[in-house]
């Protein structure tokens, strides 16, 4: 079963976007996922900043 998820704050960093959301048990994450078409990078971070560090320093392989 797919994690139903309501993203806020979303923003666009180059090709990524990064967002908020609330976990399953209610813990507040941030989430940077690329929008290149196969590429394939997402990660989770428990702080904004890292995921927005993680943002502005991806390179997209998939290029």
């Amino acid at each position: 079963m797919s994690a139903n998820r309501r993203f806020r704050n979303v923003r666009r960093i180059g090709p990524v976007q990064v967002a908020t959301y609330f976990d399953g048990r209610g813990r507040t994450k941030h989430t940077a996922a690329c929008t290149v078409p196969r590429c394939g990078f997402s990660t989770d971070y428990d702080s904004r900043p890292a995921a927005e560090l993680a943002a502005r320093t991806h390179r997209c392989s998939a290029r």
